[in-house]
């Protein structure tokens, strides 16, 4: 590895820095944040910089806009933006430009600069837009070809801009774009670094995968093994426990020759189900599986509600969380792991009468990180799952990555880390 630039001992003073953030917040109809979690996440990088008397150009996507689009602007966080750094920011009305470019080069000491949202630009992403469906397969490569080209002028701007690059988007750095990985090229290893958050995300999944302290426990949920089936793969050379829950598991009953009612199933792959219990054998991994389920008569928080062993579910009925003995045999799991990953739910959280499973495994591991495990959650769910319970600050580790932390476990190098790191 290299011996690039480290953020904790940078000297940012008259330097002025291009910060890739992940500023892609939610606004209401009335382009009101209504979570800006991201942004707050960001505020240490920021404020680390702001301290050498930095000059700081803040880059960020929001949304997928397939041109410029008014309620996709940042114009509409600067203000918050303001109040959570407590000083003025300046905006750009583009990303790049002769203007933009005036603007950057005569930021002082301290000062702030916004960019327009960066996919406003296509050449942000590197896909063509717009393209007919009438085009031929080789005009769309040479659309492909063309737009490479512009994505490394467009990277080349923004680099133009600034004196260092500081990349701290973990949550897209599984995207080759040209504000995320391509525009590091521009920048040598001394003067491109990772952003406080994007350290600790890089260092928790180095942890997870390389630094593994035994027994390993990761615990999988989700609607759908397919979705998971990389993931999957990847960890059953590596864990001591798989703990497969959700949805998925009604897949695996059904193969296994099970009555599953209503439940949720992937019917096209009973064998691929068949083949991970024994790989899973066949690596020495004690697989885990729901035995029984919360079940309900309609998807509905307010449904009947009874128990069932999940090869037993009845006709009419479908599974919505994990039952008593499943929930049992997890937390005994998770008691006797020293490394714990937790990606997925166990059921339908987002309904208060099925969400008894979920609590149940975030306080058990809540409970083994306090007695010395190594706990990472990620996954949207699984995120949003720790946050509703008030447990997210009793985890050793909660990531934001979501895309980018799945295919970091699935073994895959993110293109935002490598650009950083090579």
């Amino acid at each position: 590895m290299t011996s690039r630039a480290i953020i904790d001992t940078y000297s940012f003073e008259d330097q002025t820095v291009f910060v890739r953030v992940d500023f892609n917040v939610p606004l209401d109809e009335k382009f009101r944040i209504t979570d800006d979690t991201r942004m707050r996440a960001a505020l240490p990088t920021l404020n680390r910089i702001l301290k050498d008397n930095g000059r700081v150009i803040i880059a960020s996507h929001m949304g997928r806009p397939k041109a410029v689009e008014e309620k996709y602007s940042l114009e509409h966080i600067r203000p918050h933006l303001e109040e959570l750094l407590g000083r003025d920011v300046k905006f750009a009305a583009s990303a790049v430009g002769d203007a933009t470019k005036q603007m950057a080069h005569s930021l002082k000491k301290g000062e702030v600069l916004l960019l327009e949202n960066l996919r406003f630009f296509e050449e942000e992403e590197g896909k063509p837009r717009n393209l007919s469906t009438e085009v031929t397969e080789e005009e769309k490569k040479q659309a492909k070809a063309i737009l490479k080209e512009r994505q490394l002028l467009f990277a080349k701007q923004l680099a133009d801009l600034a004196d260092c690059y500081v990349n701290d988007a973990f949550g897209t750095a599984h995207r080759a774009h040209a504000s995320t990985a391509v525009m590091a090229q521009y920048f040598d290893a001394q003067h491109k670094m990772f952003g406080l958050l994007m350290e600790k995300e890089v260092q928790a999944v180095d942890r997870i995968l390389n630094q593994i302290e035994r027994p390993f426990t990761a615990i999988m949920g989700g609607s759908k093994v397919s979705s998971k089936i990389e993931i999957i793969e990847n960890l059953l050379g590596k864990v001591d426990y798989l703990v497969l829950t959700g949805g998925m598991t009604y897949t695996f009953s059904k193969a296994f020759g099970g009555k599953i009612g209503n439940s949720i199933c992937e019917d096209d792959k009973l064998d691929l189900a068949l083949e991970i219990v024994e790989e899973a054998k066949q690596k020495g991994v004690t697989l885990v599986l729901s035995e029984d389920a919360k079940i309900a008569d309609a998807f509905d928080n307010n449904a009947n509600v009874g128990y069932a062993d999940n090869n037993n579910i009845p006709d009419g009925w479908q599974g919505m969380d994990i039952g008593p003995k499943t929930t049992e045999r997890i937390k005994e799991v998770i008691a006797q792991s020293k490394t714990i990953l937790w990606n997925g739910p166990t059921g339908v959280f987002e309904f208060d009468n099925f969400s008894g499973g979920s609590k149940a495994v975030a306080e058990a591991i809540a409970q083994a990180t306090q007695a010395g495990a190594y706990s990472l959650v990620g996954g949207g769910d699984s995120v949003a799952c720790v946050n509703k319970f008030g447990l997210a600050n009793r985890m050793s580790y909660v990531s934001t990555g979501g895309g980018a932390l799945l295919e970091a476990i699935e073994g895959k190098t993110l293109p935002g880390v490598a650009a950083i790191e090579s």
